[in-house]
């Protein structure tokens, strides 16, 4: 059966890109470009994977991923944040508050980000 991946991006282009990656790929996909959105479809689909931007409107990447922690449900799903968000204490914050990796946008290709989805998959 094919992983489900939630894609929680407000960059329209960058989110089409990665969704049709990751779908030749084998996995399925969903979109929510805002937070709540975010945090509304990873409790009613449960994915096997989240990719969160950190900048969105209105409930930031950082408080979607407190929201996911903080929930038993929830709180098993790895998530790996992509951001444009490069400082070094971003990236230990988002790794400390319990994302399973941390990528910065303008370092990874999309094959890249491939396979560190993949390589978080098989843990």
């Amino acid at each position: 059966m094919a992983k489900k991946i939630l894609i929680i991006e407000d960059d329209k282009f960058l989110r089409r890109v990665i969704s049709q990656k990751l779908s030749r790929e084998g996995y399925e996909i969903s979109e929510a470009v805002d937070g709540e959105k975010g945090v509304k479809l990873t409790q009613e689909e449960n994915p096997d994977l989240v990719l969160l931007d950190l900048i969105l409107p209105g409930m930031d990447g950082f408080e979607v991923l407190a929201n996911l922690k903080k929930n038993p449900q929830l709180s098993k799903i790895p998530v790996i944040i992509l951001s444009n968000l490069g400082q070094r204490e971003d990236i230990d914050k988002g790794l400390k508050m319990g994302a399973v990796d941390y990528l910065v946008k303008a370092h990874f290709t999309p094959g890249e980000i491939i396979d560190r989805i993949d390589r978080a998959l098989m843990k």
